[in-house]
Protein backbone atom coordinates (compact mmCIF):
# COMPACT_ATOMS: atom_id res chain seq x y z
CA UNK A 1 0.00 0.00 0.00
CA UNK A 2 1.03 3.62 -0.20
CA UNK A 3 3.70 4.68 2.29
CA UNK A 4 2.54 7.13 5.01
CA UNK A 5 1.88 10.50 3.46
CA UNK A 6 1.63 9.19 -0.14
CA UNK A 7 -2.10 9.70 -0.54
CA UNK A 8 -1.90 13.08 1.14
CA UNK A 9 0.84 14.03 -1.30
CA UNK A 10 -1.35 13.02 -4.25
CA UNK A 11 -4.27 14.98 -2.81
CA UNK A 12 -2.18 18.08 -2.20
CA UNK A 13 -0.70 18.01 -5.69
CA UNK A 14 -4.09 17.68 -7.31
CA UNK A 15 -5.78 20.31 -5.16
CA UNK A 16 -2.93 22.76 -5.67
CA UNK A 17 -3.58 22.53 -9.42
CA UNK A 18 -7.35 22.90 -9.26
CA UNK A 19 -7.03 26.28 -10.94
CA UNK A 20 -5.46 24.59 -13.97
CA UNK A 21 -8.76 22.83 -14.67
CA UNK A 22 -10.52 26.15 -15.00
CA UNK A 23 -7.62 27.46 -17.04
CA UNK A 24 -7.73 24.51 -19.42
CA UNK A 25 -11.47 24.94 -19.88
CA UNK A 26 -11.04 28.64 -20.59
CA UNK A 27 -8.24 27.95 -23.05
CA UNK A 28 -10.40 25.43 -24.87
CA UNK A 29 -13.28 27.87 -25.04
CA UNK A 30 -11.00 30.61 -26.34
CA UNK A 31 -9.45 28.32 -28.95
CA UNK A 32 -10.94 25.20 -30.46
CA UNK A 33 -13.60 23.58 -28.31
CA UNK A 34 -13.39 19.89 -27.57
CA UNK A 35 -15.48 17.99 -30.09
CA UNK A 36 -18.41 16.28 -28.36
CA UNK A 37 -18.20 12.52 -28.45
CA UNK A 38 -20.52 10.98 -31.03
CA UNK A 39 -23.06 8.41 -29.86
CA UNK A 40 -21.40 5.01 -29.56
CA UNK A 41 -22.38 2.65 -32.36
CA UNK A 42 -21.48 -1.04 -32.38
CA UNK A 43 -19.55 -2.08 -35.47
CA UNK A 44 -18.89 -5.52 -36.91
CA UNK A 45 -15.32 -6.60 -36.18
CA UNK A 46 -13.31 -9.77 -36.71
CA UNK A 47 -9.93 -10.90 -35.41
CA UNK A 48 -7.48 -13.79 -35.64
CA UNK A 49 -5.36 -13.25 -32.51
CA UNK A 50 -5.53 -11.63 -29.10
CA UNK A 51 -2.64 -9.60 -27.66
CA UNK A 52 -2.55 -9.01 -23.91
CA UNK A 53 -1.53 -5.40 -23.26
CA UNK A 54 -1.50 -5.84 -19.48
CA UNK A 55 1.56 -6.07 -17.24
CA UNK A 56 1.45 -8.62 -14.40
CA UNK A 57 0.91 -6.71 -11.15
CA UNK A 58 3.13 -7.67 -8.19
CA UNK A 59 3.25 -5.59 -4.99
CA UNK A 60 6.52 -3.95 -6.08
CA UNK A 61 5.23 -2.71 -9.45
CA UNK A 62 6.75 0.75 -10.10
CA UNK A 63 4.52 3.71 -9.26
CA UNK A 64 4.40 7.40 -10.12
CA UNK A 65 5.27 8.48 -6.58
CA UNK A 66 7.84 5.73 -6.08
CA UNK A 67 6.21 3.88 -3.19
CA UNK A 68 4.43 0.49 -3.35
CA UNK A 69 0.68 0.75 -3.92
CA UNK A 70 -0.40 -2.88 -3.61
CA UNK A 71 -0.42 -5.10 -0.53
CA UNK A 72 -1.68 -8.68 -0.62
CA UNK A 73 -2.72 -10.44 2.58
CA UNK A 74 -3.56 -14.15 2.57
CA UNK A 75 -6.89 -14.65 4.33
CA UNK A 76 -7.41 -18.32 3.52
CA UNK A 77 -5.10 -20.98 2.11
CA UNK A 78 -5.99 -24.27 0.51
CA UNK A 79 -3.72 -26.23 2.87
CA UNK A 80 -5.54 -24.91 5.92
CA UNK A 81 -9.03 -24.01 4.73
CA UNK A 82 -9.45 -26.01 1.48
CA UNK A 83 -9.85 -22.77 -0.51
CA UNK A 84 -7.68 -19.77 -1.32
CA UNK A 85 -8.64 -16.13 -0.77
CA UNK A 86 -6.61 -12.93 -0.47
CA UNK A 87 -7.28 -9.39 0.67
CA UNK A 88 -5.94 -6.58 -1.51
CA UNK A 89 -5.04 -3.11 -0.28
CA UNK A 90 -4.63 -1.14 -3.47
CA UNK A 91 -4.25 2.41 -4.75
CA UNK A 92 -6.43 2.73 -7.85
CA UNK A 93 -3.70 3.99 -10.18
CA UNK A 94 -1.36 1.00 -10.02
CA UNK A 95 -0.07 -1.28 -12.77
CA UNK A 96 -1.75 -1.26 -16.17
CA UNK A 97 -4.69 0.92 -15.27
CA UNK A 98 -7.43 3.28 -16.39
CA UNK A 99 -7.66 6.98 -15.66
CA UNK A 100 -11.40 7.71 -15.58
CA UNK A 101 -12.63 11.26 -16.30
CA UNK A 102 -13.38 11.72 -12.58
CA UNK A 103 -9.66 11.35 -11.79
CA UNK A 104 -8.93 14.93 -12.88
CA UNK A 105 -12.32 16.63 -12.80
CA UNK A 106 -14.93 17.67 -10.27
CA UNK A 107 -17.86 15.81 -11.81
CA UNK A 108 -16.59 13.65 -14.68
CA UNK A 109 -17.59 10.04 -15.19
CA UNK A 110 -16.28 7.59 -12.63
CA UNK A 111 -14.94 4.30 -13.97
CA UNK A 112 -18.21 2.45 -13.43
CA UNK A 113 -20.16 5.09 -15.39
CA UNK A 114 -18.18 4.90 -18.65
CA UNK A 115 -20.47 3.41 -21.32
CA UNK A 116 -19.26 -0.06 -22.20
CA UNK A 117 -19.50 0.83 -25.92
CA UNK A 118 -16.60 3.23 -25.32
CA UNK A 119 -14.42 0.45 -23.93
CA UNK A 120 -14.36 -1.68 -27.10
CA UNK A 121 -12.95 0.64 -29.74
CA UNK A 122 -10.62 0.88 -32.76
CA UNK A 123 -6.97 1.34 -31.83
CA UNK A 124 -4.46 3.65 -33.53
CA UNK A 125 -0.82 3.12 -32.48
CA UNK A 126 1.57 6.05 -32.88
CA UNK A 127 5.18 4.80 -32.82
CA UNK A 128 7.78 7.15 -31.31
CA UNK A 129 10.06 4.36 -30.04
CA UNK A 130 13.11 5.41 -32.07
CA UNK A 131 12.87 8.98 -30.82
CA UNK A 132 12.27 7.84 -27.23
CA UNK A 133 15.38 5.65 -27.39
CA UNK A 134 17.45 8.77 -28.02
CA UNK A 135 15.42 11.15 -25.82
CA UNK A 136 13.64 9.95 -22.68
CA UNK A 137 11.58 13.16 -22.69
CA UNK A 138 10.13 12.54 -26.17
CA UNK A 139 6.46 13.38 -26.62
CA UNK A 140 3.69 12.59 -29.11
CA UNK A 141 3.19 15.85 -31.00
CA UNK A 142 0.67 17.12 -33.56
CA UNK A 143 3.33 16.39 -36.21
CA UNK A 144 3.29 12.71 -35.18
CA UNK A 145 -0.50 12.60 -35.47
CA UNK A 146 -0.47 14.29 -38.86
CA UNK A 147 2.22 11.89 -40.08
CA UNK A 148 0.13 8.93 -38.88
CA UNK A 149 -2.90 10.20 -40.76
CA UNK A 150 -0.76 10.87 -43.83
CA UNK A 151 0.18 7.18 -43.91
CA UNK A 152 -3.04 5.55 -42.69
CA UNK A 153 -5.86 8.00 -43.31
CA UNK A 154 -8.07 9.77 -40.76
CA UNK A 155 -8.14 8.42 -37.22
CA UNK A 156 -10.98 5.88 -36.88
CA UNK A 157 -14.18 7.23 -35.38
CA UNK A 158 -14.46 6.55 -31.66
CA UNK A 159 -10.89 5.25 -31.39
CA UNK A 160 -8.17 5.16 -28.77
CA UNK A 161 -4.80 6.64 -29.77
CA UNK A 162 -1.88 4.84 -28.11
CA UNK A 163 1.73 5.99 -27.77
CA UNK A 164 4.24 3.20 -28.42
CA UNK A 165 7.52 4.41 -26.98
CA UNK A 166 8.97 1.00 -26.13
CA UNK A 167 9.14 2.06 -22.47
CA UNK A 168 7.33 -1.09 -21.30
CA UNK A 169 10.59 -3.02 -21.63
CA UNK A 170 11.97 -1.03 -18.67
CA UNK A 171 9.15 -1.94 -16.29
CA UNK A 172 11.25 -4.17 -14.03
CA UNK A 173 14.06 -1.64 -13.53
CA UNK A 174 14.77 1.86 -12.28
CA UNK A 175 14.63 3.29 -15.81
CA UNK A 176 10.84 2.94 -15.90
CA UNK A 177 10.55 5.90 -13.50
CA UNK A 178 13.95 7.21 -14.65
CA UNK A 179 14.33 9.73 -11.82
CA UNK A 180 17.34 12.03 -11.94
CA UNK A 181 19.40 13.28 -9.01
CA UNK A 182 16.75 15.84 -8.16
CA UNK A 183 13.92 13.33 -8.22
CA UNK A 184 12.48 14.54 -11.54
CA UNK A 185 11.33 11.67 -13.76
CA UNK A 186 12.10 11.32 -17.46
CA UNK A 187 9.87 9.18 -19.68
CA UNK A 188 7.75 9.82 -22.80
CA UNK A 189 4.13 10.98 -22.94
CA UNK A 190 1.66 13.04 -24.92
CA UNK A 191 2.32 16.72 -25.60
CA UNK A 192 -0.51 19.00 -24.51
CA UNK A 193 -0.89 20.27 -28.10
CA UNK A 194 -1.38 16.71 -29.33
CA UNK A 195 -4.08 16.22 -26.70
CA UNK A 196 -5.77 19.43 -27.85
CA UNK A 197 -5.62 18.22 -31.46
CA UNK A 198 -7.27 14.92 -30.48
CA UNK A 199 -10.01 16.79 -28.65
CA UNK A 200 -11.09 18.07 -32.05
CA UNK A 201 -11.55 14.49 -33.29
CA UNK A 202 -13.91 11.67 -32.40
CA UNK A 203 -11.33 10.03 -30.10
CA UNK A 204 -12.53 8.49 -26.83
CA UNK A 205 -9.23 7.51 -25.17
CA UNK A 206 -5.46 7.82 -25.17
CA UNK A 207 -2.98 5.24 -23.89
CA UNK A 208 0.70 5.20 -22.96
CA UNK A 209 3.28 2.54 -22.11
CA UNK A 210 4.70 4.77 -19.36
CA UNK A 211 3.59 5.91 -15.90
CA UNK A 212 1.67 8.98 -17.06
CA UNK A 213 -0.27 10.47 -19.95
CA UNK A 214 1.99 13.50 -19.44
CA UNK A 215 5.71 13.07 -20.02
CA UNK A 216 7.91 12.53 -16.97
CA UNK A 217 9.15 16.11 -16.35
CA UNK A 218 5.63 17.55 -16.39
CA UNK A 219 4.85 19.59 -13.29
CA UNK A 220 1.29 20.59 -14.20
CA UNK A 221 -0.47 17.46 -15.56
CA UNK A 222 -1.53 19.55 -18.56
CA UNK A 223 -2.62 16.55 -20.65
CA UNK A 224 -4.61 15.04 -17.79
CA UNK A 225 -6.42 18.34 -17.18
CA UNK A 226 -7.13 18.92 -20.86
CA UNK A 227 -8.25 15.36 -21.66
CA UNK A 228 -10.05 13.73 -18.75
CA UNK A 229 -12.61 16.46 -17.90
CA UNK A 230 -14.15 16.01 -21.38
CA UNK A 231 -15.42 12.53 -20.38
CA UNK A 232 -12.59 10.82 -22.22
CA UNK A 233 -10.43 8.18 -20.54
CA UNK A 234 -6.75 7.29 -20.46
CA UNK A 235 -4.68 4.14 -19.98
CA UNK A 236 -1.25 4.09 -18.36
CA UNK A 237 1.45 1.40 -18.08
CA UNK A 238 0.19 -0.45 -21.15
CA UNK A 239 2.37 -3.33 -22.38
CA UNK A 240 3.07 -4.91 -25.76
CA UNK A 241 2.09 -2.13 -28.15
CA UNK A 242 5.09 -3.02 -30.32
CA UNK A 243 3.33 -6.27 -31.28
CA UNK A 244 0.44 -4.40 -32.89
CA UNK A 245 -0.12 -2.85 -36.31
CA UNK A 246 -0.48 0.93 -36.53
CA UNK A 247 -4.13 0.49 -37.42
CA UNK A 248 -6.72 -2.27 -37.66
CA UNK A 249 -6.73 -3.65 -34.10
CA UNK A 250 -9.66 -3.39 -31.72
CA UNK A 251 -8.96 -2.42 -28.11
CA UNK A 252 -10.90 -4.06 -25.29
CA UNK A 253 -10.59 -2.27 -21.93
CA UNK A 254 -11.64 -4.38 -18.99
CA UNK A 255 -11.86 -1.41 -16.65
CA UNK A 256 -13.05 -1.57 -13.04
CA UNK A 257 -16.73 -1.20 -12.23
CA UNK A 258 -16.32 -0.08 -8.63
CA UNK A 259 -18.82 2.69 -7.91
CA UNK A 260 -17.13 6.07 -7.75
CA UNK A 261 -13.71 4.77 -8.85
CA UNK A 262 -11.33 7.32 -10.35
CA UNK A 263 -9.81 4.47 -12.35
CA UNK A 264 -8.17 1.22 -11.49
CA UNK A 265 -6.13 -1.78 -12.65
CA UNK A 266 -7.53 -3.06 -15.94
CA UNK A 267 -7.13 -6.08 -18.18
CA UNK A 268 -6.44 -4.56 -21.58
CA UNK A 269 -6.59 -6.67 -24.76
CA UNK A 270 -6.09 -6.01 -28.45
CA UNK A 271 -7.97 -8.04 -31.04
CA UNK A 272 -5.89 -8.17 -34.23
Amino acid sequence: MCAPGCLEHVRDRLLSRRSLLAGAAAATAAGVAARPLAPAVAAERSFSRVVDLTHPLPPDFPTYFGTPQLEIEVLNSYDQHKFNMNKWTLVEHTGTHMDAPFHFSADGQSADAIPVERLVVPLAVVDIAARAEADADAQVTPDDLEAWEGRHGPLPAGCCVAMHSGWDRHVTGARFRNADGEGKMHFPGFHREAAQMLLERDVVGIAVDTLSLDFGPSADFAVHYAWLPTDRWGLECVAGLGALPATGATLVVGGPKIVGATGGPSRVLALV
